[in-house]
């Protein structure tokens, strides 16, 4: 690897400001703000307001979508697709 042209590689704390949790891990993202770790030591911290602790997907308030209803939807609207093959033109 060359030398001096690759980012700053550091312990970075990510903190979900809408759930209370924090998770440790490396990152070229750079911070102001500390916040002291579990292990004692004081690392950047950066808010992010999604995470796998407040994302629906992850914690299971996911809403399915009605995906066939939007298909016979479109149907209607625009007519069904031809039954038979077209000639290769």
């Amino acid at each position: 690897m060359k030398k001096g042209i690759h980012p700053d590689y550091h312990p970075v704390v990510f903190r979900d400001t809408s759930s209370d949790f924090a998770f440790l891990t490396r990152s070229t993202a750079t911070s102001t703000r500390t916040i002291e770790w579990s292990d004692g030591r004081t690392y950047p911290v950066i808010d992010i307001e999604v995470s796998s602790a407040s994302h629906p997907f992850w914690t299971g308030r996911a809403t399915v979508l009605d995906t066939a209803g939007r298909v016979e939807k479109f149907r209607r609207r625009y007519g069904a697709a031809p039954t038979t093959p077209q000639e290769p033109r």
